[in-house]
């Protein structure tokens, strides 16, 4: 096993490390192996400059069930309502007017102002959750609150952390790149998903991503 850049929010995976780790993939498999080869290299774990947790966590719930474009305008509308910054108490602050005026839900209200209490009430210290390297203690801490489910939280632990060996089988766009990579009849469910992915173990969520790309 190839030895990876500490799990933190400072310390992006190089390009170096990640075309180890898609060849790594490849030699596992010829089907994966054509996809990677075909699309850009994953940018899992390659920001350098992320925004702070609790922002990124607010941006992963407004996100939840809509297409990007609508995810973004929503999210700049909080943002521009809070004066600019996604912060917990500026976020506290907001009445659910004037959320519901951004478009968000009434459900989504609701989650992210119990993320703002978590943070104000220091229930979950957001700003070092990089710190935690079991991803398993990240998932308990964040599904614990209220309106944060299993796919927010993958989402959340992929791009916001870059921790690679997250296997989203809930969310439906992997599994339609799966069923496309491998020309399936039927539809596979995310249980059978969970099972196909133990191979790539600890990469999976490089594996996801390209699951994602072979849909475009």
């Amino acid at each position: 096993m190839i030895a990876l850049v500490p799990k933190t929010q400072v310390a992006p995976i190089t390009e170096k490390v990640m075309k180890k780790i898609v060849a790594e993939i490849s030699a596992k498999d010829k089907k994966m192996a054509k996809v990677i080869a075909s699309h850009p290299l994953c940018t899992i774990g390659r920001n350098p400059n992320p925004v702070p947790h609790f922002e990124s966590l607010v941006e992963s719930v407004i996100s939840q069930q809509l297409a990007v474009k609508a995810a973004e305008t929503i999210f700049l509308r909080v943002k521009k309502s809070a004066g600019g910054r996604v912060i917990p108490t500026r976020i506290a602050s907001l009445t659910e007017a004037q959320m519901r005026e951004a478009g968000v839900s009434g459900a989504k209200i609701k989650a992210i102002q119990g993320l703002a209490s978590a943070a104000i009430n220091k229930e979950i210290s957001f700003n070092t959750l990089h710190e935690i390297d079991s991803d398993e203690e990240i998932f308990t801490q964040l599904t614990n609150l209220w309106g944060i489910g299993p796919w927010t939280v993958d989402m959340f632990m992929m791009f916001q952390l870059g921790r690679l060996d997250i296997w989203p089988t809930g969310d439906l766009g992997v599994r339609r790149g799966w069923e496309k990579i491998y020309s399936l009849p039927e539809e596979i469910t995310p249980k059978a998903l969970e099972l196909k992915g133990e191979k790539f173990r600890p990469y999976r969520s490089v594996v996801a991503w390209y699951c994602w790309r072979a849909l475009n």
